[in-house]
Formats: structure tokens, sequence, C-alpha cells
């Protein structure tokens, strides 16, 4: 398994021991069955030794099995914590473009049920390995005892797993369809959560949602769920059953073709029987480990960023003049819309207003303008120099951002991520007139359950922190009173202005247009700057533009 192969790779030499603690386990467990053999069957040994030599080899052959089972559960937890690891610093590395695509509802369902499904699968990992190796250990054992008896034995045991593996492969196929249902079950999960306001108001859509989608989706899951573990238990009875028939079979061997003494044949049931658990652990465990590659397979097809460890520590331009986007083209993967080409050119310390109506690109352009998206045509050039497509953070450097879908984090950080400016926070908390709201301990926010609003206010806040030089603010004043909105674009933009700062304002306030350096317009994936009359009837009328 591919799984497998990758932990050995990445934990070669503890692997390396915690097989050979298996093996030591292993030996020690037919060892026990041999001097049971040896010294309590064929030579009835009555000394009062016996009992604490007994004793003694179940003592140590305890420990030594607790021993390889928890070094490589152990190793397991070690491999699936730098798994989940490695896996949220990719995500943290992809582009914003593939994210997207991809949709947070299976990338949640890679962190959570696959990442989990591989977890059980390192906690039962141990059994098949005991299993595998007794097994092999026991077969040579009972070489020793009687070769006729063991070649019977193993070809009922050969048809035994055989049978096994065919019930299996059926688990395994039912389990591979259930992870594609499950990221259905979560894209329905997260339409009942986010949508709970709407739904609770439109009981017929909510009925629509739970008969339509959920149902059908939970009815395919249960239907797969059912017939996995139909052919699980399915697989562990055949098992079951066939061991104790191979026990019979030893007797009809040793009884009726006389192959084997009696003796014999009891050591060889002792050991069928010893066998018989971990065998059948190990045919328990190979689901899980057949889960935990289909969840493996599933977190590959993700396609995310290599991963890399160290974060970039991007280089900063403090002394930039101009940017400027040139013959800028972008377009989805699906082609189902276009931008560009776009040529614009910021100025240190402007105030520039974007305006356009919905679906008009504004919203792209700023994912470009910031670097969050890649241009599939043009370039992007700082102070004439092109920015390096190989290094997008230092770029990215220079903005912070108040998105429309704003997601606010409770830690204030200042420049390079170290501890935010405490007296420019506590200016910028006046301003924002969230003083009063916001409790705060050790630049961190205690409490985030704010209206709409208000989170917008703290972003903002967030954004002043990091000391940015260039501020993007999408649709920033839409969620604010009238009164606050006339306090963002009659004060707090020209007082960031004061403190240097280049803002690029998405805006549909057109009562606030004349506060801006520039004005310019997004139209069906184009931009233009307005000026003359052309800005004086955006300013008197901006619906009339957007209609």
């Amino acid at each position: 398994m591919e799984l497998l192969l990758l932990v050995w790779r990445q934990y070669r030499w503890p692997f390396i021991a915690v097989m050979v603690l298996s093996l030591l386990s292993a030996a020690l467990g037919i060892g026990l069955i041999a001097f049971i053999n040896v010294r309590l069957i064929t030579v009835v040994d009555t000394s009062l030794a016996v009992l604490p030599e007994f004793l003694g080899l179940l003592l140590l052959l305890m420990i030594v099995t607790l021993g390889s089972q928890l070094a490589l559960t152990a190793l397991g937890h070690h491999f699936v914590y730098r798994l989940r690891s490695e896996f949220i610093k990719r995500i943290l590395d992809t582009q914003i473009e593939r994210i997207e695509k991809l949709g947070s509802a299976s990338l949640l369902a890679g962190l959570t049920s696959d990442v989990r499904n591989i977890t059980i699968a390192f906690v039962r990992l141990p059994e098949l390995v005991q299993g595998i190796i007794l097994t092999f250990g026991s077969a040579a054992y009972l070489a020793w005892l009687s070769g006729k008896m063991l070649l019977i034995t193993s070809l009922w045991m050969a048809v035994t797993i055989w049978g096994g593996f065919v019930l299996v492969a059926r688990v395994y196929k039912h389990m591979a369809t259930l992870r594609e249902t499950e990221d259905k079950l979560y894209n329905d999960y997260q339409t009942v959560l986010e949508g709970r306001k709407e739904l609770t108001l439109n009981r017929e859509r909510a009925e629509y949602i739970y008969q339509n989608l959920y149902i059908p989706d939970a009815r395919e899951y249960r239907h797969h769920i059912i017939r996995a573990d139909t052919f699980h238990l399915s697989a562990v009875n055949w098992s079951n059953i066939m061991m104790l028939g191979a026990i019979g079979l030893v007797f009809w061997m040793a009884n009726s073709l006389g192959w084997a003494n009696t003796s014999v044949a009891a050591t060889y049931s002792l050991t069928l029987l010893f066998l018989r658990t971990p065998l059948l652990s190990a045919v328990g465990a190979l689901p899980t480990l057949l889960s935990a590659q289909v969840a493996f397979n599933k977190l590959n097809k993700f396609a995310l960023a290599p991963y890399e460890a160290a974060f970039p520590r991007p280089e900063s331009h403090p002394d930039w003049q101009t940017l400027e986007l040139r013959d800028v083209t972008f377009h989805y993967q699906d082609n189902r819309f276009a931008v560009g080409p776009v040529n614009l050119t910021l100025r240190r310390g402007e105030l520039v207003f974007l305006i356009g109506g919905n679906g008009s690109g504004k919203s792209t352009l700023a994912m470009l303008l910031t670097g969050l998206y890649q241009p599939v045509s043009g370039e992007i050039l700082l102070d004439g120099k092109p920015v390096s497509a190989g290094k997008p953070e230092d770029y990215r450097k220079l903005f912070s951002a108040v998105f429309t879908d704003v997601w606010l984090f409770d830690q204030l950080l200042g420049p390079e991520g170290k501890s935010a400016d405490p007296v420019l926070v506590d200016k910028w908390l006046e301003q924002l007139k969230m003083s009063h709201k916001l409790q705060l301990e050790n630049g961190k926010i205690l409490d985030l359950k704010l209206s709409k609003g208000q989170k917008k206010r703290v972003a903002l806040l967030l954004a002043m922190a990091e000391e940015r030089d260039i501020i993007l603010l999408d649709e920033w004043a839409a969620d604010q009173d009238p009164h606050f909105r006339r306090e963002f674009y009659q004060v707090l933009l020209p007082l960031m202005q004061q403190m240097g700062k280049t803002i690029f304002a998405i805006s549909h306030d057109d009562h606030y247009f004349a506060h801006a350096d520039r004005l310019l317009e997004m139209r069906n994936g184009q931009l233009t700057e307005l000026t003359g009359e052309e800005r004086a009837a955006a300013s008197r009328d901006a619906v009339a533009r957007t209609a």
C-alpha cells in the first residue's frame, strides 16, 4: 500500500525497530507454545520449577507484545500528526483560486473524515502486523511438527484467506463510494448550517433541502455503509468458522490418517487456537487500512501545493512609488467570466474608488491587485520593475485588506508578525468607536460576538495594526449605519491618507465619490477611469451607471 510505503520512507529506522519488537513478540508466543508442548504435553514435567518458568514466559510475552503494539501505535500517531500538519500547510501555500474550486466542504471532509480514517487504521495496524508475523512464525513451527499436516492445513488456510480477501475487496469498493458520498453530506450540512436563517423563514425551502438533497445522500451513505459492514462481518465470520474447521481437520488427519500422534495434534490445535485471535484481528483490521488508503488517495486528489516546512520571509518595498497593472487579463478555469486587459497605475498615497455593477469584475480585480489571483497574461510592475512570479509574497506584503466575506482573527499582529503597536491600536479603537465594545488582553480580542458592521470595523482595526502600505476595502461601508458611513468617508479615509496609506476602496456610495483622488469603473470585465462630466454624473447617481 502507498500509505505504508510513505510511512516506511519517513520513519524507516523506527519502523524497523517496531518490526523487530513484533518479531520478538511472535517468537515468544511460539516459544510459549513449544514450552507447553515439550514440558506439559509430550513430557509431563512435574517439578515445581515449571510454573514459575511458564509464568515468566507469559509475563515476558505480555511486556514485549504490549511494547511492540504501543510503539507501532505511537509511530502511527506521529505519522498522522505529520500528515495533518503538512495538509494544513499545503492548504496555506495553495493558490486561492484552487482552494475556491475545491470548496471548503471537501477540504473539511479531508481534514476530518480522511485524517480520522487514517488515524483509525494506524490504531488497528498493530493487529495486522502481529497477525501476519504470527502466521508465518506459527507456520514454521507447525512445519517442524508435521510437514504433511502443514501442507493440508496451509491449503485450508489459503482458502480461508482467499475467501476473506474476496469479501474484503467488496468492502473496499463500498468504502470508496462511501467517501464520495461523505463529500455530498458535508455540502448538505454546510447548506443547513449556513442557510439556517433563510431555511427557518421558508419552511418549504427547508423541506426541499431536507427531502430532495439531504435524505437521498443520507440514504446512499446508509446503503453503502451497511453493505461495507455486511461484507466485513462476513469476512470475520468466514475466518472464524474456517479456523474452527481447521482444528477438526487436524484431529482427523492425526487420528484417521495416522499422520501424527495425539500430542502433536493437540499442539497443532493449540497453535491454531493461539493464532485464531490475531488472525481474525488482522482480517478485521484490513478494512480500516483499505479505508485509510481510500482517504489517502482522496487527500492526494486535492492537488494542493507541494509541502514546504518553512514559511517564506517576504522582502518589503518601503520606498515604492508606483504600482502598475499592464495588460493584465484573467479568466476562471471554467471560462465563465474574464477580466481585462486591465491597465491601471496606482501612486503612493492615493485614495482610489472603484465602482461597478454586480458581476462586473470588481472583486476579481481586487484579487488580481492584491496578488491573490495570478494573471493569465500581462504583468504587474512595482516602480517599473516586473513583480517576480516566483515570490508573490514580496508583492502581497504591500497589502492589508478587508473583503466582503470578512473572517475575523482574534489576535492583533503588527509588522513581521510581531505584537501590534498598542498606541496605534488604542487610537484606532477610538476612531472606530469600538473601545467600549472590545476587550483586549495581550493583543487578543476576547469576544468576537459582534454585528456585521462591527465585525467590519474590527477587520479594519486588524488591517491597520499590520501597518502595511496599501489598504484594500471591498464594500467596507455597506454594513455601517449612515452616521458612521459618513465618518468613514470624511474622517477615517483622510486619516489613513495622512498616515501615508494608499487606499483602494470598492464603493457604491455616490454621495462620497468627491472625496476620492480618482474614480474607476468596472463594466463587463473592463476597467476605465471616470473623469470630468462622467465622474460628475457617477457622483450624482452611481446606480444609473451600473444599471
